[in-house]
């Protein structure tokens, strides 16, 4: 007999019930709360109280006590009237997203809400989604109340929650009604900035140089002690046989343009790394006003200045390798595809696609 379930539900009744809902209902910026995705139960304490009345009614009957009889069919009464009043703070709602918010990977990225009350008032309502929960509480007929709902991020790329849950359990906390929104838009998530160390561009007045020149053999350099972050292959290691003393030079003869962001200068570290680099030296440039410009496998962004271009920078370092999830994909964390093979004509391979968890 087990299986046959299996057979039948291969992923077992969690996901057959998870397709159920994301088939009832679908992914859209706005949600309609309809008696056909509205969902009602009750909680703890409702169970308790049904039961508390199923002993008074057999009470009753047993001991034929007509003042029993009174109470549990009055208390019978009001369970079955809060469970009208709390589908009724729910029905007609309508959730709306205003916008996906931009952070960096492993802050909390703000989802801006708006919850808009039918022809009755929404009473008592929680909103929440993903380890995260915001009281919304009264919503009065025929208006509505914008909600920011933090969602938590690991890493880049577009972040889309599965699902937003809206519940209340007025009046009496014995029942709870909810429902669900499943949001179509993604926010962008921008790499978590690490400090950069100084690195040699290959770029040099918006076009990039076959190769970088090897500093063997160059004779204008500056020596300067080793610091952490330094890439090995600048260490001056036949000094450091010969005296101990870490140092690394600075070829000037190989810089490429100071107005520039390379994704090809730090050569041997890993691509996410390079990302997070980058993501650091564009702040860094934002913050002093200066002047600069982005070079990426497969894309480049010219020199310019301003809040505006920092913000462009970040969202194609945050987007760098990423398809934007379908409609039937959710990324509760953000994506990020495997990006450490490069093809021959410098676009980014991506080998593999789904979400980090």
């Amino acid at each position: 007999m087990s299986r046959l379930i299996r057979s039948r539900f291969p992923s077992g009744n969690k996901s057959w019930v998870k397709s159920w809902i994301n088939r009832r209902i679908p992914r859209s910026d706005v949600q309609v709360l309809t008696q056909r995705n509205l969902f009602i139960l009750p909680t703890a304490a409702g169970v308790v109280f049904g039961l508390l009345l199923l002993i008074m009614l057999l009470t009753g009957i047993n001991y034929q006590n007509g003042l029993i009889y009174l109470v549990t069919f009055l208390l019978g009464a009001v369970f079955v009237g809060a469970m009208h009043q709390t589908h009724r703070n729910l029905s007609g709602l309508e959730l709306t997203l205003v916008q996906a918010g931009e952070g960096f990977a492993g802050d909390d990225i703000v989802f801006l809400l708006r919850a808009a009350a039918g022809k009755d008032d929404a009473i008592a309502l929680t909103l929440s989604g993903d380890e995260r929960s915001v009281p919304v509480g009264h919503v009065p007929s025929g208006q509505s109340v914008d909600v920011t709902l933090p969602v938590p991020s690991a890493f880049r790329g577009y972040l889309r929650p599965d699902r937003i849950r809206v519940e209340t359990r007025f009046p009496f906390g014995l029942l709870k009604a909810w429902s669900w929104m499943r949001p179509m838009s993604a926010a962008v998530v921008f790499p978590r900035p690490i400090a950069a160390p100084e690195v040699i561009s290959a770029v040099e007045d918006g076009e990039q140089t076959a190769s970088s020149r090897s500093p063997e053999g160059n004779d204008h350099a500056e020596l300067r002690p080793w610091r952490e972050g330094d890439m090995s292959q600048r260490v001056m290691w036949k000094r450091f046989a010969r005296s101990g003393q870490m140092v690394v030079a600075d070829w000037e003869a190989d810089k490429g343009s100071p107005h520039w962001l390379d994704f090809n200068a730090f050569a041997g570290t890993d691509h996410e790394l390079r990302l997070s680099y980058l993501s650091w030296l564009v702040l860094e440039r934002g913050k002093s006003g200066a002047r600069f410009g982005l070079n990426l496998p497969g894309q480049v962004i010219e020199p310019d200045s301003g809040p505006a271009h920092a913000t462009r920078c970040l969202r194609a370092l945050a987007v760098w390798g990423e398809e934007k999830p379908r409609d039937a994909f959710a990324a509760p964390h953000g994506t990020r595809k495997h990006t450490d093979t490069i093809k021959h004509t410098g676009k980014p391979t991506e080998a593999t696609s789904g979400a980090q968890t």
